[in-house]
């Protein structure tokens, strides 16, 4: 199989679909890699590091789509790229269509088959998106306790405070990947952490691994407005896997807070957002205020770390762009962890989250004609 990896186009997308040794190991296994050149410099990657490791570097973006069977990316499709996708390539990239009805139209009139990394899942775990979630819940508090300085718009608080003086206190919803990671950050800078779900048992396993500065509370919407009073940094990190995310703030619930510069970090921004008044900004522009809240809702987190967020995804994808590349479209249907990532084929919907987010119809993926 041809194996294409463009240059991402989204704004400040720093990652790439592949590194050096996935390359060769594709290679090694009988495939042709076309990279574009400049693919990988932003993260560190240079075009000679994978010329070495057996890749075709070609010059532009219409070349590569224009040959490989395969694309292998990091973020969904832009405009842009629409008019390159054909029908029957496969498209191995971070989609979320969930929160983009315009991005599954234009992926279902493709004609391309779309395997999204966010639904991959193995023993119900998402081995994919599990390490760009241990970045984005890293840098969430990270970047959090940034703009809580006055000059960002913040409180003027320093998250983790001094002797005789209170650090912030950090509300975090949701302790899955994303909220853990955050709430290791968090406490290890001093704040007093509050971390809220549902799943009383995430709560435990949490509990027992956390210092004392980390409170598990059972989530609801009364105990969440309780919350906002103090709240100093919020950090949204709910998932429903392959769905739009849930709305657990209002913007009638902005009026709760402290008006003077609380920040709120929507990592959920991939799949909607959890905040009603969240949309999607970018590295350039990350941050817009409503009702003296900062809101930081950055769609593209990891992107800002793309080294350390390059390696940590493509460890994760290797084994499946392998599969893929062996067996095709056909994995969607013989291969049962390849057929959890089969969001739409041929035209139609085989995710039934993406299906449901928007009212359109659904087929097993082993139902499609390919």
């Amino acid at each position: 199989m041809i194996i294409g990896v463009p240059k991402e186009v989204k704004e400040q997308e720093n990652r790439v679909g592949a590194v050096p040794a996935m390359v060769h190991d594709l290679v090694v296994g009988g495939h042709r890699v076309l990279v574009q050149a400049g693919a990988g410099v932003a993260a560190g990657i240079l075009d000679a590091q994978f010329t070495h490791a057996g890749a075709e570097i070609v010059s532009t973006a219409q070349e590569v789509y224009g040959e490989a069977q395969m694309i292998v990316k990091v973020k969904e499709p832009l405009p842009e790229e629409y008019p390159l996708l054909r029908p029957g390539q496969i498209l191995f990239t971070f989609f979320h269509f969930a929160a983009s009805r315009g991005l599954t139209e234009a992926m279902i009139a493709s004609g391309t088959h779309c395997f999204a990394y966010e639904t991959l899942t193995v023993d119900g775990r998402r081995p994919i998106l599990t390490p760009m979630s241990e970045v984005a819940g890293r840098m969430s508090v990270q970047v959090g306790a940034f703009f809580l300085e006055a000059h960002q718009g913040g409180r003027g608080i320093l998250i983790g405070g001094v002797p005789g003086v209170e650090p912030a206190n950090v509300l975090i919803l949701g302790c899955g990947n994303v909220g853990a990671n955050a709430a290791k950050m968090a406490a290890g800078l001093g704040a007093n952490v509050v971390v809220m779900d549902t799943d009383l048992e995430r709560l435990r396993r949490l509990e027992e691994i956390m210092p004392p500065n980390v409170t598990t509370l059972a989530s609801s919407s009364y105990a969440l407005r309780e919350r906002l009073h103090t709240a100093d940094l919020i950090v949204g990190a709910v998932l429903v896997g392959g769905a739009r995310a849930p709305t657990l703030i209002r913007r009638e619930d902005l009026r709760l807070m402290h008006d003077d510069g609380p920040v709120i970090v929507d990592v959920a921004i991939d799949q909607g957002g959890c905040v009603e008044t969240s949309r999607a900004t970018t590295h350039a522009k990350p941050t817009f205020v409503v009702d003296g809240v900062v809101h930081y809702c950055v769609a593209n987190m990891p992107g800002a770390v793309p080294r350390t967020a390059t390696f940590a995804l493509t460890n994760a994808t290797k084994p499946y762009v392998h599969v893929l590349a062996d067996l095709g479209v056909t994995a969607a249907a013989r291969h049962p962890v390849l057929s959890t990532a089969a969001n739409i084929l041929a035209g139609q919907v085989t995710h039934l989250a993406v299906a449901t987010a928007f009212g359109l119809d659904h087929r097993l993926a082993s139902e499609v004609a390919l």
